[in-house]
């Protein structure tokens, strides 16, 4: 490793993880110099992400809500889908957090596989869950985004609030536009997501701003068969 890669790992536990970093970026007009400042932050905290995973392993990233306990339908079903990954040979990829997150980490950990987490930090301190062999904290939404599409194959959408609709939606159009192809997005969850699809056909379709194929670009599974069945597909 050269001596410039070395100077900047240092640097990043000064200037990388700063907390309040992202809110302090995103608070309005700020001075150039502060924002080139920020722009450091963000090429360190994109370094430490990359040095950070080493993958044999295809890698399937799980998208789902942190608010469902260990009793929920929902956690058994993303925990079954991790266990289900990890026979098929998948690594599995979450946020890193409790809910769904930790389900598929766990499912994934039982079976043998390889269990990552991409968590971040909150106010309210979301802390990693305990089922992942590898994880990275960061400070900044977008960065952790980006690594949680970059390193996978397919994603697997679960039932969540704003966060991971915001995480469907990125990859969605990545895919749309064209800048991720062969990658499949599966919901699963049932009538969950069958009223956003009621609200793209019948709303977004109908006033021009999709088209009749981005309907199918989230593929519906109903069970975890089905889910592998998809994502073994596009292989």
């Amino acid at each position: 490793m050269n001596n410039s890669i070395i100077g900047s790992q240092r640097s990043y536990s000064l200037l990388g993880m700063v907390e309040g970093a992202e809110k302090a970026f995103l608070s309005g007009r700020r001075n150039r110099e502060a924002d080139l400042e920020s722009a450091v932050t963000f090429f360190l905290e994109f370094l430490r992400g990359f040095e950070s995973f080493t993958l044999d392993s295809p890698c399937i990233t799980v998208f789902g809500s942190a608010r469902f306990k260990e009793d929920h339908p929902y956690y058994r079903l993303a925990r079954d889908l991790g266990s289900a990954l990890a026979n098929a040979g998948y690594a599995v990829m979450t946020g890193g957090g409790p809910g769904i997150m930790e389900a598929a980490n766990r499912g994934a950990k039982e079976a043998g596989g390889i269990s990552l987490g991409c968590n971040i930090k909150l106010p309210h301190e979301q802390k990693p869950n305990p089922y992942l062999d590898q994880f990275i904290e960061f400070e900044h939404f977008f960065i952790r985004k980006v690594m949680l599409i970059k390193y996978s194959s397919a994603f697997v959408v679960m039932p969540g609030g704003f966060g991971t609709l915001d995480e469907a939606f990125e990859v969605v159009t990545l895919i749309q536009t064209g800048k991720l192809e062969g990658f499949p997005v599966i919901g699963m969850g049932g009538e969950f997501w069958d009223h956003l699809r009621q609200f793209a056909r019948d709303t977004m379709l109908q006033d021009g701003v999709i088209g009749e194929e981005d309907l199918d670009l989230i593929h519906r599974a109903d069970n975890v068969e089905e889910a592998i069945r998809i994502i073994n597909s596009k292989r």
